[in-house]
């Protein structure tokens, strides 16, 4: 049984760190079920509070997932409707079947948000569309950080345990 949850474990980590650069998947949330798993098999104590600390830094990470791609097109000058577009070209490109949709989805909100603001500027509307570009990258470089941390955790959890888990 504690075998079948460490391969299970194993996977959802896999996962997570997939997961940390293709916005579909919430690496650091997968990442930390690893950890949860991990901890559920009897070879393991239970630590509730590396549960518990890395729970809020997952929640925390979730929220600026979303919240940074709108920020940087903010700090770059962006207007409300750069915002918006930015948050709907991140969903839209989550969900368009085209590569990397992800990356060009917020940034072409932006634009094209901010062009709706004001047609005319355009170096202000591709200011912000980087501006976009730049805060997705920051928070899935920061998932990926966050992500590789809990992998050595688990790592370092099996080898805590080795004698007990194999």
């Amino acid at each position: 049984m504690d075998f079948a949850l460490l391969i299970i474990s194993f996977i959802f980590m896999i996962i997570g760190l997939f997961g940390s650069f293709l916005p579909i998947l919430p690496g650091p949330s997968i990442s930390w079920i690893g950890l949860l798993i991990l901890n559920l098999t009897t070879a393991v104590t239970i630590n509730y509070w590396l549960l518990g600390i890395t729970l809020i830094v997952t929640i925390t990470i979730s929220m600026l997932d979303y919240i940074l791609p709108a920020k940087g097109t903010k700090v770059f000058g962006g207007s409300s409707y750069g915002i918006w577009g930015t948050n709907i070209g991140l969903v839209i490109g989550i969900f368009a079947p085209i590569p990397f949709g992800f990356l060009i989805g917020p940034f072409l909100g932006a634009l094209i948000g901010e062009l709706i603001y004001n047609y005319k500027d355009h170096n202000r509307a591709l200011k912000a569309a980087i501006g976009s570009f730049l805060g997705l990258l920051a928070s899935s470089f920061m998932a990926f950080i966050i992500c590789v941390i809990y992998f050595g955790l688990y790592i370092w959890m099996i080898w805590q345990y080795k004698t007990e888990l194999f």
